[in-house]
């Protein structure tokens, strides 16, 4: 996906300019005549790559925006470049001092603009790559996983799944599959709210509350999704490291022993069902809202009667949002249509899932789904 620059600059033609030689070199750029301007532009759309600011401008200069930016949590650490048509050392060592990351002359020639610029984006880019190594292999070690290595092994279903992440950057999506004995399987799906590393953090809490509560409520006989689920959000409730994080979840609970399947979710997308004798999506839809969000929810569960080669299919919001004009839509309808069509094709389960996702051209959010198939 192309970077993002937001230019702000109160020279009409000198912003004419940098945006035709950025575009015209693949950057995506929003551009911006004020500071007010500029901060309308960080609310309405997503946090951009790089920050080019003008020195000085009327009303708020470029020192003050950069100060402002240094207050918010979000856009504090988004690299910032101070652009100056005045060659003074003194105006220099301001911006340098307010962390941003290099200033740059506007009478330099366009390509050394442009050279710049590239240099700059890369090594932030070297910067982000080698962090995010350096946390993965520290997660790895610790064996710290939001999406299991394989799914169990079971006699009377099949379980595929398949995660993608947004830029290859961690994210809220969570899977994991509870084989707590020969008969129950727990699989769960679930998406914290939330951007990146947050999202990705907070993600290992919430699972490790779901293991517990599976487990505690299996200990004492007691395998309904309805009660683990309302157990699960009184903890989460009560957790204030968890008191602005919502996430959705979505539980399935394998009977391998009967055969049957049961479905609870909290502020979920539907679970699909492609019924074979009907040849129709059947769709079951929790009525429970984010967990944490509320105290007292009653998370109600339905049985799915699953006959053979039937397939149930849960899926993280990801999948049904894409961008358009650089603003962000969801439609569960579009998805819905080609997954119909996928099955009315008689698609094996691993060509589905590899149409769905290299037909998903406009990624914006991770993707997960989960397919449990009757054998």
């Amino acid at each position: 996906m192309n970077k993002t620059i937001l230019l702000v600059d109160d020279d009409p033609f000198q912003l004419k300019l940098y945006e035709r030689l950025l575009q015209n070199n693949g950057y995506v750029c929003r551009v911006a005549l004020s500071v007010d301007a500029a901060e309308e532009i960080l609310k309405k759309f997503e946090i951009p790559d790089l920050i080019i600011s003008d020195y000085e401008m009327p009303d708020r200069n470029g020192f003050e925006f950069r100060k402002r930016l240094l207050k918010n949590e979000l856009l504090k650490n988004v690299p910032f470049l101070f652009l100056t048509s005045v060659n003074d050392d003194h105006f220099i060592q301001q911006g340098l001092d307010l962390k941003a990351i290099d200033y740059m002359a506007k009478d330099i020639p366009p390509s050394r603009i442009l050279s710049k610029i590239n240099n700059l984006m890369n090594a932030v880019k070297e910067h982000y790559e080698r962090s995010l190594s350096e946390v993965k292999s520290i997660a790895e070690k610790l064996n710290l996983r939001n999406i299991p290595l394989k799914a169990p092994q079971l006699k009377n279903f099949e379980i595929s799944y398949f995660n993608q992440t947004y830029q290859s950057q961690p994210g809220g999506d969570f899977i994991d599959f509870i084989k707590v004995d020969e008969r129950y399987t727990f699989v769960i799906l679930g998406d914290v709210m939330g951007k990146k590393w947050g999202a990705w953090f907070f993600s290992f809490s919430y699972l490790s509350y779901i293991r517990s509560a599976i487990r505690l409520c299996v200990f004492d006989g007691n395998t309904s999704l309805s009660t683990i689920l309302n157990k699960l959000n009184r903890v989460i409730f009560a957790d204030e490291l968890l008191s602005d994080i919502f996430s959705t979840v979505s539980i399935l609970l394998l009977d391998d022993e009967n055969a049957t399947l049961c479905y609870c979710g909290a502020g979920d997308l539907p679970v699909l069902k492609f019924d074979n004798k009907q040849n129709s999506l059947v769709t079951y839809q929790s009525d429970g809202i984010l967990l944490g969000f509320s105290e007292h929810v009653d998370y109600t569960e339905m049985e799915i009667s699953l006959h053979g080669d039937e397939e149930v299919y849960m899926i993280s919001d990801g999948m049904i949002d894409f961008q358009v004009n650089d603003e962000k839509k969801s439609d569960m309808k579009l998805f819905k249509e080609k997954l119909y069509d996928l099955k009315v094709r008689k698609e094996p389960t691993a060509s589905i899932v590899k149409n769905l996702f290299d037909k998903h051209t406009s990624q914006v959010d991770d993707c997960s789904i989960i397919i449990v198939k009757r054998k």
